[in-house]
Parts: C-alpha cells; sequence; structure tokens
C-alpha cells in the first residue's frame, strides 16, 4: 500500500517521500487507517517494524487541524533514548507543520521541558518517572490531551511502570485515544489493554523472527578467550557500523576501554553514564565518529541508526525476544546484516531455543587465524555476571534509570514476563 492512499495531509506525504519511504510496512499499513478513524489501537510489532511511524504520522495528521500552543498528544516510553530518538522521527515527518514537542526525561534540568510546555508544545515525548515528578509539582497539567501513546509497554512493566502508567491515566480527560505498542503480550499488559483501551482494534505484525536479510552465525569459545576473539573479529568486519551487547553495564564500560585501548573508535551505552555522556556515545555512534558501540540491552533500547552492519552478541542474551530485539537492529530497510553471537557450552539449551524460533540451525563458526588454545592476557580477564565487588544489582540486568526514577530490583532478580524464557 502506498502512502499516498492513506489520506495523509499532503505536507506529511512530502516528508515521508524525504525519508524515501514508497510503501507502507504491514503494521503502518494495518495501523494507520485505525488511527485516523479514531479508534483506540493495539500494535505489536518489534523495532524496525515502522512502527514509530506507524503511530507518529496519523497523530500528526490529527494536530495538524484543531488548536494550537497547547499539549494535545502525550507519548509515553520507558528510557531517555528512545524519547529522543521518537523525537528524531517527530521532526523529520513533522517537517514545516510547526507543531512543537518536547522531551521529557531525568538526568537532565527540569525548566526546559516545563518551558517547552508551557510554551505551546503540542506534543511531549516523556519518560514516566519525570512527567509524574513535573505533574506533582504542578507544573503543568494533561487537560487538553487528546491522545496518550504507551510505546514498548512490555518493557515498561519489565522496569515496573505499571503504576506509574496508572497514574498518568488518572490525569488525562475521559474522553481520549489510547494506542499502545508492544513486542509482546503478557498477561499484565493484557489486562491493562482491557482495563483502559475501548474497543481496541488490535494490529499483530509476526515479531518472531528477525528480518531475513540478516546472516546468523556461533561462535563457540571459553569465556575467558571472548575479548581476544571480539578485537580478532572486528578486523575482518569492514568499516561498518558496529554493535556489541553484553549482559552486564559493568562489562559494557569495561569492554569498552578495551576495545578502545586497542585502538578502535569504541564507546559503551549503559546505565552508569550521565544523560550528556549518553548522549554523546549516541551520537557519536549515529555520526561515525565512533565505529562501535558497546551497550546493555535497557541502555539500547529506542536505537535507531542507520547503517548497522554487524551485531554481536558478546554475551548471551537472557531471552528469545532479547535476541530478536537485538538483532533487530541490522538488515533494516531491505539491507543486509550479519548477527555473531559468541556461545559457551552453558549457552547450548539457549541457541536451541533461538533455533526454534528461527526454524533453522544457526552456523557454527570458528575463525580462521585465531589461536582458541591461547590463554587470555591477564589484564583483560572476562568477568561472570555476578562480580562479588563490582557485579550488578540482583537480576543481572542493567541500563539506565528510565524518566529520573531508579527502580529497585526485586527480590530474586529482575523479572521477565511474557517472553519465552530459554528453559522452555
Amino acid at each position: 500500500m502506498s502512502f499516498q492512499s492513506l489520506g495523509l495531509d499532503p505536507r506529511l506525504l512530502q516528508n515521508v517521500a524525504k525519508q524515501g519511504y514508497v510503501v507502507t510496512t504491514p503494521i503502518q499499513k494495518k495501523a494507520i487507517p485505525a488511527i485516523l478513524e479514531g479508534r483506540d489501537v493495539v500494535g505489536l510489532a518489534q523495532t524496525g517494524t515502522g512502527k514509530t511511524a506507524a503511530f507518529v504520522l496519523p497523530l500528526l495528521h490529527r494536530l495538524m487541524s484543531g488548536p494550537r500552543h497547547q499539549l494535545r498528544a502525550l507519548i509515553v516510553g520507558p528510557t531517555r533514548e528512545l524519547a529522543e530518538q521518537t523525537k528524531d522521527v517527530v521532526a523529520k515527518l513533522g517537517e514545516h507543520t510547526s507543531l512543537r514537542t518536547v522531551t521529557i526525561y531525568g538526568g537532565v534540568g527540569q525548566q526546559p521541558q516545563i518551558a517547552g510546555v508551557r510554551q505551546g508544545a503540542e506534543i511531549a515525548i516523556a519518560c514516566p518517572g519525570r512527567l509524574l515528578d513535573l505533574l506533582g509539582q504542578g507544573k503543568f497539567n494533561l487537560n487538553h490531551v487528546e491522545c496518550l501513546v504507551l510505546d514498548e509497554a512490555d518493557r515498561m512493566f519489565d522496569m515496573g511502570f505499571l503504576p506509574d502508567i496508572r497514574k498518568i491515566l488518572q490525569r488525562l480527560p475521559a474522553k481520549r485515544q489510547i494506542l499502545l505498542f508492544s513486542a509482546t503480550m503478557p498477561e499484565e499488559i493484557r489486562a491493562l489493554v482491557h482495563e483502559i483501551l475501548r474497543d481496541p482494534v488490535t494490529v499483530q505484525i509476526a515479531h518472531c523472527k528477525p528480518a531475513e536479510t540478516v546472516d546468523h552465525a556461533l561462535y563457540p569459545v571459553e569465556q575467558p578467550q571472548k575479548t581476544a576473539l571480539l578485537q580478532a573479529l572486528l578486523k575482518k568486519t569492514g568499516d561498518g557500523s558496529v554493535l556489541v551487547f553484553t549482559r552486564t553495564k559493568h562489562r559494557a564500560k569495561r569492554l569498552a576501554a578495551q576495545l578502545t585501548a586497542a585502538g578502535q573508535r569504541a564507546a559503551s551505552l549503559q546505565g552508569n553514564l550521565s544523560q550528556r555522556q549518553r548522549q554523546a556515545a549516541l551520537d557519536g555512534f549515529k555520526s561515525g565518529a565512533h565505529r562501535i558501540l558497546v551497550a546493555t540491552d535497557l541502555a539500547a533500547r529506542g536505537i535507531d541508526v542507520a547503517d548497522i552492519t554487524h551485531v554481536i552478541n558478546y554475551d548471551m542474551p537472557a531471552t528469545v525476544d532479547d535476541y530478536t530485539h537485538r538483532i533487530g537492529r541490522t538488515g533494516r530497510a531491505a539491507k543486509t546484516g550479519d548477527a555473531f553471537t559468541f556461545t559457551t557450552h552453558e549457552d547450548e539449551s539457549s541457541v536451541r531455543a533461538i533455533e526454534r524460533v528461527l526454524g533453522f540451525k544457526i552456523e557454527r563458526r570458528r575463525l580462521e587465524g585465531f589461536d582458541y588454545s591461547a590463554a587470555p592476557a591477564p589484564a583483560a580477564p572476562a568477568p561472570g555476571p555476578r562480580r562479588p565487588h563490582a557485579g550488578p544489582k540482583p537480576g543481572g540486568k542493567s541500563g539506565g534509570q528510565p524518566g529520573g526514577h531508579a527502580r529497585k530490583p526485586q527480590p530474586g532478580g529482575v523479572r521477565s514476563f511474557g517472553k519465552r524464557r530459554f528453559s522452555r
């Protein structure tokens, strides 16, 4: 389906064409007409499916008519990175519409955010914690919000934001349109849908498998040799952008430092960084100043960088869904990409679970010329997920403090509801 057939404002169609989009993705084809009709919508789709444009375009179309200079649309997501990424999409698709946008999240000053709303922004893109903080202070209200978008609802649930979402809903007008997008549908999110959405249209896009343009490969290796193998492999990946995933923020930080010391243009994206440092790392990766970005799953949410040629799983992801989320950052827009995963003997059950979802056996590779028998350098050991003196908090999850409010880890570790666990 072409975008021209959707009945969007001509200015939006010009912006769509400027971005090089010709035909709609499956979720855009199904979601945009329903949103334009004013229906509540549940969209089930993963990163890389075009879901952001699926709600941004009809939202912009709606806001281009009616009152200006008041907050009419609220987009709520789990992380600051996702908020900034969504803002970029709104800016590109909303060019020449004169609609104004403000981002609201923790880790930065409140005053510019407050001023943005008071000066008449029509769209707010927010993380729950900081938004509730400002609302509680009486800095502004949501009395004129016509549409609420809950983006990556499953991730917000994983991070403990469901109570905050309910508080935000209480501050909205009774008459509102709600759009909820999620990669998975855990029972708690399903219950929320039944509670707050009115006769919603459900748009579900097959999300179990990464793009067919991605080439998957496993590199079996002993844990202490991972860093050396990564350095050797990076020399054979060309000049494209490489996204490396680790399971903990401490490992991401140390691995980036090791790569930098080895002469690579590398940076880390993890929760111990300030907002300015996080944004600098992401901007450097987007611009090419950093060829390699080492990130945790949580910190990487919302990363949408063109031409990522390789995704390397330094650590095995915790769930099948995490694997598809990671891999979804390459092989986009019909381009090819490579997904490499380092595996140890302990990862075999995880590998089988991934292969069941993919529907094929992933090729096992050995890097030619790499000495698998060599002992690792003492200065660069690969730590286990939990280190007694410097490891992550219980649960092994990492990432930033989205919205300015840190969530305390649950006893027994961070929960992962509604996902395909490797043990199943």
